[in-house]
């Protein structure tokens, strides 16, 4: 099921993610120091999210990996920026968690500066996924991320995660509160993905969308 509110892809949109997604998608750096970025020299879109909303898990569903990024049950694991590249066309970055309030105050300040320098100043950030639990919907520390990407003027797509742990009534009452918030924000996309790492459920949708971000396939 995906929203109500996303036009559904075309077929070929459909395959052009599929074969985007399908290519070689490998860690190639992290770091915890905005000035140790590497080289910005393709497209990249940023996964952003409250601690534990399941960003590893969606790159995992989304490449057809288990284990590309790590996953793990412990809020606050992603510490740095960790960087893949997908086919040598686009890159994914995926960010520390945020909203996580059992870790020192020091520790949780130095994540949000990086995460808040990262997000004004790349020039290749072509996108960023603010990741939602489709249980509980926005929070605060989300309104923040919005916010803050909305100052920058980085387009961002909102999307629900864990879909198969809510009823499906319920995930429509959130999916309606979420888009009625986002009409407060000009950097948001109106619609929104409602996906589920877990039951594979929006992933191609999210594919589809994503592969419009990344460089041409020499193919074509």
């Amino acid at each position: 099921m995906t929203s109500a509110l996303v036009a559904p892809p075309t077929a070929q949109e459909i395959e052009d993610g599929r074969l985007l997604f399908a290519q070689e998608c490998n860690f190639i750096w992290a770091t915890a120091a905005i000035d140790q970025l590497p080289p910005a020299d393709l497209p990249e879109i940023a996964f952003a999210g409250r601690s534990n909303v399941g960003k590893s898990s969606l790159i995992n569903a989304l490449t057809g990996r288990n284990t590309l990024a790590r996953t793990s049950n412990t809020p606050g694991r992603t510490q740095q920026l960790n960087f893949f590249d997908l086919g040598g066309r686009v890159r994914l970055v995926d960010l520390p968690g945020y909203g996580y309030a059992q870790v020192s105050k020091s520790l949780v300040a130095d994540w949000t500066k990086l995460l808040r320098a990262y997000l004004k100043g790349r020039v290749t950030l072509r996108r960023a996924c603010v990741l939602i639990d489709g249980r509980h919907g926005i929070k605060p520390s989300d309104l923040d991320i919005m916010k803050l990407l909305d100052q920058a003027a980085v387009p961002y797509q909102v999307v629900l995660t864990k879909a198969d742990k809510v009823k499906a009534g319920e995930l429509f009452r959130v999916a309606g509160t979420v888009e009625a918030a986002l009409k407060k924000h000009p950097a948001a996309f109106p619609d929104i993905h409602v996906t589920s790492a877990e039951a594979g459920t929006g992933v191609a949708e999210l594919r589809a969308a994503l592969a419009m971000l990344a460089t041409p396939s020499p193919l074509k």
